[in-house]
């Protein structure tokens, strides 16, 4: 079955070059979306990579939408979902489509993801709820780092060696199976950011699809290219958004005052642009109800 690799980039342009050249050339179609980027991102597609289908956007919409064009010019019958700041190691891509194969009730399947350094990314995760936010936002899980209670939302005890099924993987890169993704719609573009995959993965496992992740594929994954992670407010954002939609609206704003008070106490704790970057949030999470916050401009 065929593969087309659909790659998001805003503003990543030194690592684009080496996501695309560890896909380009090896019998998949390739497809990059540029979300508006500055740094001459799209010139340097057209005269490096002169094989791949290049769509410009005007204006940043997002990853979630960014890819959803992606998908819907792609021909393959799996979508591989590959962050600009990741490339696969070896034949990946062949071996999670040939997994996937193998796998029909599977909507989903993630590769291990690596550091550059070559140390393990942990990328199984758990949904969340009002628990598992507290126990990431007001550092409970420090306390008991290797128990299930106080870490399923970074899918505790999961041990990045065996295949297993997740609640969700992290998006950095995720072979997705056309088939299911036209039965249950692609990414819901009121997700701007963070927690598209979250709500992605959830509606696959609604819908009787398994996410599987497999160990037997690599891919290195830089992390925070085009945000460098000061993106603390769009991340809790994501996590209001999906439990509104999941969870109703009250679950939401429990969620809102809970984050609030994790993003004081990390002002507190944290000095500099990083201490800022959580003032900022508390200062937005302190301005309206959850659905008020939802409602509002970035």
């Amino acid at each position: 079955m065929s593969v087309s690799v659909v790659v998001v980039s805003y503003n990543v342009r030194d690592h684009l070059v080496r996501c695309l050249e560890a896909v380009v050339d090896r019998g998949h179609e390739v497809v990059v979306v540029d979300n508006a980027s500055t740094d001459g991102t799209p010139g340097l597609v057209r005269e490096r990579f002169p094989s791949v289908r290049l769509v410009e956007l005007p204006e940043n919409r997002g990853f979630g939408a960014g890819n959803n064009v992606g998908m819907e010019i792609s021909t393959g019958d799996w979508y591989l979902l590959l962050n600009a700041d990741a490339w696969p190691v070896g034949d990946a891509v062949d071996g999670l489509a040939a997994f996937g194969d193998e796998h029909p009730d599977a909507a989903v399947v993630g590769p291990r993801l690596l550091n550059p350094d070559g140390s393990l990314q942990r990328s199984v995760r758990g949904f969340p709820t009002l628990w598992r936010l507290a126990t990431e936002y007001l550092f409970l899980r420090k306390l008991a780092p290797r128990t299930r209670a106080l870490n399923a939302f970074y899918g505790a005890r999961f041990d990045h060696e065996s295949v297993r099924e997740a609640d969700w993987l992290y998006g950095a890169c995720l072979l997705v199976r056309r088939a299911a993704a036209e039965e249950v719609g692609l990414f819901d573009e009121d997700f701007f950011l963070f927690s598209e995959e979250t709500d992605w993965c959830y509606r696959f496992r609604e819908a009787g699809w398994k996410v599987l992740f497999f160990p037997g594929a690599e891919v290195v994954h830089v992390g925070g290219a085009s945000h460098g992670g000061l993106m603390f407010r769009e991340n809790v954002r994501g996590h209001l958004r999906f439990l509104a939609k999941h969870r109703g609206p009250r679950e939401a704003e429990r969620a809102r005052r809970l984050l609030l008070l994790g993003a004081r106490l990390r002002s507190v704790l944290f000095r500099g642009e990083r201490g800022e970057t959580y003032r900022d949030a508390a200062r937005w999470l302190a301005s309206g109800s959850a659905s008020a916050l939802l409602e509002s401009p970035r």
